[in-house]
């Protein structure tokens, strides 16, 4: 298909992402597509590893194509996105936890649903134009793809302070996050080839450097003490009078993105715990993503972002410190018999 290009290279099977003129932005096609090469390669001797990267251009992969997410809520049609996400998810759940190496390219932007595609492989690789990041609740939406995952793995308070704002970072916030591994300058193609050649992924460890300083490490203790509240409504209450580099970051983010979104994230991320599935992980989010087009603010902030541009979206609740926990449990409420199936790829 022209959007994504799979194939097979000595002994390694390749993906890369073929949408330039949209930041590589992931359709559904496209994910269905990664999910039949994952399951065609799970078990070929032939192929020893993986490769994701995206055409060149600006972006790995910005986030999903959700101008199809508006349409469909213009008609009414609620479901639309429950049935996208259940096999987007699935995918993410399959690529987590592929049982051979995968490697991925993380040039420029890797946003939303980039990250679901390549922050869940054994060796994800960053540059200096890397940019990393879960800004899904300057849209409504909250982090998913397994996103949730790897913020509650983050150290500390990052992943609070991550999931809300949608904070991006550079290459050594992102390995020290825990979304990217290898901090690799350039000869991206010789790589390429010594892997595709080798089938070896002890290749990345030999020609990767010691990444950049970033700013998160020497934000940790500031980020750590404003966002240990247990809703987004404390956690809003002590930035009000902070000040810091974090608590500025902070403020200006929690005065844009939705707070429903933002509240939801919060307790997303303390529901999982300290030892979180990838399972668990997506469960949780589709329970805020499948009734997203009906029931939150994701209609409202496609209109502001993409539709309208007009960057003045009207939410549902008019602070960060005005979000009643119920709104916050009819969004996480179980989903029962629509929950998405995902089978642990052991």
């Amino acid at each position: 298909m022209p959007d994504i290009h799979i194939r097979t290279e000595g002994r390694a099977g390749r993906i890369t992402l073929d949408r330039p003129d949209t930041l590589n932005a992931l359709t559904w096609e496209m994910c269905l597509a990664v999910e039949r090469a994952l399951d065609a390669w799970r078990d070929d001797d032939a192929v020893a590893l993986v490769l994701v990267d995206g055409a060149p251009g600006r972006a790995f992969c910005a986030g999903g194509d959700i101008v199809d997410m508006h349409a469909a809520a213009q008609r009414g049609d609620w479901e639309y996105g429950a049935r996208f996400w259940a096999d987007e998810y699935r995918m993410n759940a399959k690529m987590f936890r592929f049982p051979k190496p995968v490697v991925t390219f993380l040039h420029g932007f890797t946003m939303g649903g980039g990250v679901g595609v390549g922050c869940h492989a054994s060796h994800r690789i960053v540059r200096d134009d890397s940019r990393v990041a879960m800004p899904e609740c300057a849209i409504g939406l909250v982090p998913d793809v397994g996103g949730s995952l790897i913020l509650a793995r983050a150290p500390g308070r990052l992943g609070e302070f991550l999931g809300t704002t949608g904070h991006r970072m550079g290459p050594g916030d992102a390995i020290h996050a825990g979304f990217a591994d290898y901090y690799v300058p350039e000869g991206w193609d010789d790589l390429t080839a010594r892997l595709c050649e080798t089938g070896d992924p002890g290749e990345v460890d030999r020609v990767a450097s010691a990444p950049p300083g970033g700013d998160l490490a020497g934000w940790q203790d500031e980020i750590d003490a404003l966002f240990g509240g247990e809703t987004l409504g404390d956690i809003a209450r002590l930035l009000k009078d902070a000040d810091g580099p974090a608590a500025e970051a902070a403020k200006a983010a929690f005065a844009r993105n939705a707070p429903l979104s933002m509240a939801c994230a919060v307790e997303i991320l303390h529901r999982l715990g300290d030892d979180p599935t990838i399972e668990a992980a997506l469960g949780y989010e589709a329970r805020f993503t499948f009734r997203a087009l009906e029931h939150s603010d994701f209609v409202e902030g496609i209109r502001a972002q993409v539709i309208d541009k007009d960057r003045s979206p009207n939410w549902r609740h008019p602070g960060a410190d005005a979000v009643p926990m119920a709104d916050v449990a009819r969004m996480l409420q179980p989903l029962g018999a629509q929950a998405p199936k995902l089978e642990e790829m052991v």
